[in-house]
């Protein structure tokens, strides 16, 4: 800021300082010349604090006897129209600046009065070119400014509004869903494991043989309500560390219980862990073991009931490496139909961790599953659709910005201030070349 104003106003006093050199001025206009220049020069630099009165201070330019001075006012009148607000506080100050412009003019040229018809038709022509035209530029683009920027401030509120609404649409279309699958499939595991409980004392009266398949099947039924309530709360936005039943899921404790739920349910299934235990992992690593130990589980479930099943975990500094991975299947066992689709989701859920999976037969002819995951993976699972928008934003407006027709009106208009100071100082530069 102090940069600009010194370099300025620099400019505007060697401008005013031009003609003392180079003309053959007498000796009272010379002091005359330079107090008009100074005083130009002080004005450029008051301009931009105390625009009224730096208008108001102009009139001595306008009426003295340093044409070239002079020629500097339409900037200087430009740059504190653009400051002063409202439009009745600026026109009245160019009206009282015209009129002490005026009156100045007629006090140093009563000594060689020629008509009074001359000096006003003389007067009104160099006010509307140094003093009118210039500040009509001003007021248009400094009036411009305020309502660009509150036109911005409306344009980012009307777009935060339209994104808080498409979230709320999703959050309540996610809640609405939620509502239908609790209840639609709520009450269905419900009936299930009621029935299923029922099925247990019955067997263990009747059929003990069976006594082990039903209680599989009603813990079945309880873990599969327990997996809809945290499918439920995710729906409805619940975090992670809500859950509750999760606090467990993921340990030592937690794989154990699946695979003692897979040999009660007559699966040959061995565990052998190795490192620490899981508690202080990241939850989301440890949602994702359980899901690869229960995912690998039900595969043997469905396609090598007989065959011997191996689960290996292995905790490390930085990852966790779980391996389910089961023996040939035994001719004549129950097999089946699968569609991929667990390891499909599967993979997808570890690589979001920054993990990989493998999944594939082995040699023996037996089926591998092995993950390895990093135990406190950065960022988040996945972006939240409630929070982020469906597209960025667009860049809001500057607030100094100017479209083509804005640029050619304005410049229009102040080419028609300039160019005939332009002309005047050209034509007057050439007859004292020529002279």
């Amino acid at each position: 800021m102090l940069v600009r104003d010194a370099v300025l106003s620099a400019l505007v006093l060697a401008i005013g300082l031009f003609p003392v050199p180079l003309l053959p001025l007498p000796l009272g206009h010379i002091g005359w010349t330079i107090g008009l220049a100074c005083w130009t020069a002080l004005l450029v630099h008051a301009c931009w604090r105390w625009p009224v009165a730096t208008l108001l201070a102009t009139a001595p330019v306008f009426a003295g006897v340093n044409f070239w001075a002079a020629a500097v006012l339409p900037v200087i009148t430009f740059a504190a129209a653009r400051r002063i607000a409202p439009a009745r506080r600026l026109w009245l100050a160019v009206l009282a600046t015209a009129v002490v412009d005026f009156a100045l003019m007629l006090a140093f040229e009563s000594a060689q009065f020629n008509g009074f018809g001359e000096v006003v038709a003389g007067y009104a022509v160099s006010a509307v070119l140094l003093l009118v035209l210039p500040a009509a530029v001003g007021a248009l683009l400094g009036h411009r400014r305020p309502r660009v920027r509150l036109l911005q401030e409306r344009n980012e509120y009307l777009e935060r509004a339209q994104q808080l609404t498409a979230a709320k649409a999703r959050v309540e279309e996610r809640g609405h869903i939620a509502g239908e699958m609790h209840d639609m499939l709520g009450h269905r595991l419900s009936l299930i494991s009621i029935h299923a409980g029922a099925l247990e004392l019955s067997a263990a009266k009747d059929a003990p043989e069976l006594s082990g398949q039903a209680v599989l099947l009603r813990t079945t039924a309880s873990s599969a309500l327990s997996e809809l309530r945290e499918i439920l709360g995710v729906l409805r936005g619940a975090e992670e560390s809500d859950l509750g039943p999760d606090d467990r899921i993921g340990t030592r404790t937690d794989v154990e219980d699946l695979v003692a739920e897979s040999r009660s349910a007559g699966i040959d299934v061995d565990l052998r862990w190795t490192g620490a235990d899981l508690d202080h992992a990241d939850p989301r690593t440890r949602r994702a073991v359980h899901r690869v130990v229960r995912e690998g589980l039900t595969n043997v479930h469905k396609h090598a009931s007989t065959a011997r099943t191996g689960v290996e975990i292995v905790v490390e500094s930085d990852r966790v490496h779980v391996r389910v991975v089961n023996g040939p299947a035994q001719a004549g066992g129950r097999r089946l139909p699968g569609t991929r689709s667990g390891l499909v989701g599967l993979d997808e859920r570890i690589s979001l961790l920054d993990g990989n999976l493998h999944s594939g037969p082995t040699p023996e002819g037996g089926f591998l599953v092995a993950a390895a995951i990093p135990t406190h993976p950065a960022g988040t699972d996945r972006p939240d659709p409630s929070v982020l928008p469906d597209q960025p934003p667009p860049e809001p407006l500057a607030a100094e910005a100017l479209t083509w027709p804005r640029v050619l009106g304005a410049g229009c208009l102040g080419m028609l201030a300039v160019l005939p100071v332009v002309i005047g100082l050209v034509m007057l530069v050439v007859a004292l070349v020529i002279g």
